[in-house]
């Protein structure tokens, strides 16, 4: 049996299990909007689960179509958006080393979870469905330790980073390509800040964390915080890699596989996001 080893710290798994669980990943995702509308950018267009195309009648005529490609990279940004705004929100609400953070590390976090939630709204937005997942697993003192907080935390981010960046190379109009890239900017600051988080956590809770290990696997030290040149794609070219780093999180085979615990998910709960700063908000997919 060939086994792959996963990127970062959740453990090999198996081919063919990544197979079946990306495969189901898609067929459930395009299972639930199969006979709904689908939007493009705000207008409707029909929906089929095996059309190559989704046609539209944009307002705008430089949103073009909303191909197949695109809803499959929309949907899987949809649920990375939902889980990261799970993994937040328990940080915010069930870890202990959250409340002895200082202020400024509370913040980031609490904007950060506002900022997820509205790119979830984004996407929705324009596929008119919502995230097929809607709990989550996570590794075994997922809120408990901070180490563990934090490593998974920034390996989601370099996920989240690289997904946005399939998105910049494969999306086929200006307007979603420049979308993605506004989004990867903001899972940037979120990885640095989270490195920041790190030199701050109290020895009470394990601190100070020197290093922290991402989504490649290796202890980076935390110092500096913005250690990237250029942003990492990981080599992912196409959105079902993308996908393999978020199957543990959604698929619970995937999850058992990769050490997960897999006793417990964690639901995504919805709400209405407040932007920390109106100077930053989306305005139009154009950006002004």
């Amino acid at each position: 049996m060939v086994i792959l080893q996963n990127a970062g710290t959740f453990g090999p798994v198996e081919k063919n299990v990544v197979a079946v669980s990306r495969r189901s990943f898609f067929q459930r995702a395009t299972f639930v909007g199969a006979a709904s509308a689908v939007t493009l950018l705000g207008v409707a267009g029909a929906s089929s689960t095996s059309a190559q195309e989704v046609d539209a009648e944009p307002e705008n005529h430089s949103h073009g179509h909303l191909k197949k490609g695109d809803l499959n990279i929309l949907i899987a940004a949809e649920i990375a958006e939902a889980l990261a705004v799970t993994t937040y929100s328990n940080i915010i609400d069930s870890s202990p080393f959250f409340t002895r953070i200082p202020g400024d590390d509370q913040g980031y976090l609490v904007a950060a979870r506002q900022e997820e939630m509205s790119h979830y709204l984004l996407e929705q937005s324009v596929t008119n469905q919502p995230t097929p997942f809607t709990s989550f697993f996570y590794p075994p003192n997922m809120f408990a330790d901070a180490q563990t907080t934090l490593n998974t935390l920034v390996s989601l981010e370099d996920a989240f980073i690289a997904a946005y960046l399939i998105g910049v190379r494969n999306f086929s109009t200006t307007d979603l390509r420049v979308t993605a890239a506004r989004i990867m900017g903001i899972e940037s600051d979120h990885r640095t800040l989270a490195r920041v988080v790190a030199g701050e956590v109290t020895p009470q809770d394990g601190g100070p964390i020197e290093s922290v290990t991402g989504l490649q696997g290796v202890a980076e030290s935390i110092d500096p915080p913005n250690n990237n040149g250029y942003e990492r794609t990981l080599c992912l070219t196409e959105i079902e890699q993308a996908v393999n780093a978020l199957l543990p999180f959604v698929d619970k085979a995937s999850a058992s596989t990769a050490g997960f615990d897999t006793s417990k998910s964690y639901p995504f709960e919805p709400f209405n996001p407040t932007l920390p700063s109106p100077l930053g908000e989306f305005i139009s997919f154009k950006g002004c």
